[in-house]
């Protein structure tokens, strides 16, 4: 049902828009991610808006994930129209946060992925050893 209404909805939208898939496929351009998960003694003491896009509590680790996007941002100056970014979300089944982070280049997603996942060990109750660097491996 819903994924044949959803079929039908972008084949009206691309009809009305005299667009075929490749120019509906050059709309979003992937950037280089990282994923991450961070273990965490209460996933409730991370909150987020909405569209878990921000982390909204505690203020702290918003602060400090902005902080990071920012420096990222500037080391990544002229690589990208898009800017660096990461989400912080609890996750539903687990004590754990879901670290997610995209960049220009694979090195700039691990080392943001990197940061955000210290930043919620450190200030959102991580328990174990702090998370170690992430590296792109070679493959």
């Amino acid at each position: 049902g819903d994924a044949m209404s959803d079929m039908l909805l972008v084949d009206a939208i691309l009809y009305l828009r005299d667009w075929d898939l490749v120019d509906w496929s050059g709309l979003y351009d992937d950037m280089p991610s990282r994923q991450a998960k961070v273990r965490v003694r209460d996933r409730g003491a991370i909150a987020t808006n909405d569209t878990e896009t921000e982390a909204t509590s505690p203020a702290a680790l918003r602060d400090a994930l902005r902080a990071a996007m920012d420096a990222a941002a500037s080391s990544e100056a002229g690589q990208a129209a898009a800017r660096p970014r990461c989400f912080v979300r609890p996750s539903g089944t687990e004590d754990a946060v879901r670290v997610y982070a995209e960049a220009a280049t694979q090195r700039g997603a691990d080392a943001l992925a990197s940061e955000a996942a210290a930043l919620v060990h450190s200030l959102a109750g991580g328990v174990g050893p702090a998370p170690v660097p992430m590296v792109a491996s070679g493959l």
